[in-house]
């Protein structure tokens, strides 16, 4: 195979844990497109939203700069990554204070036409 039937996009500043963004993106890694765009819009996450611009991104980037069939794209892999921390403080009782990590995360979401579904092990 001569052509690559893979496209990326990335997002490097999600202002959300990477764990609680990791529990998101899971759900919909392995799934067509169309159902992962789906499932991302009925969801009642914060999150969701932002995963659907960078999937939308991922699905505009195949189409124009690849030239790949929508209807035959997967989702391929979903990377989620540590970025900064914006650290903040909140005062306490008698004079001190505590410390507050406000988590940024990094996301890649990578898109593969495929004819068919591959099987999943369970």
């Amino acid at each position: 195979m001569t052509q690559n039937l893979t496209a990326i996009a990335k997002d490097n500043m999600i202002r959300i844990s990477p764990i609680k963004l990791n529990l998101m993106v899971n759900s919909i890694v392995n799934l067509k497109v169309s159902s992962a765009v789906n499932q991302l819009k009925f969801s009642q996450k914060r999150i969701s939203k932002t995963i659907l611009k960078v999937l939308n991104a991922a699905i505009a980037n195949a189409e124009n700069n690849k030239q790949l069939d929508i209807d035959k794209l997967f989702v391929k892999e979903v990377y989620v990554g540590k970025s900064l921390r914006m650290k903040r403080w909140r005062p306490r009782a008698k004079g001190r204070a505590a410390s507050i990590i406000k988590p940024f995360s990094n996301m890649t979401i990578i898109v593969e036409e495929r004819s068919e579904l591959k099987k999943e092990k369970k």
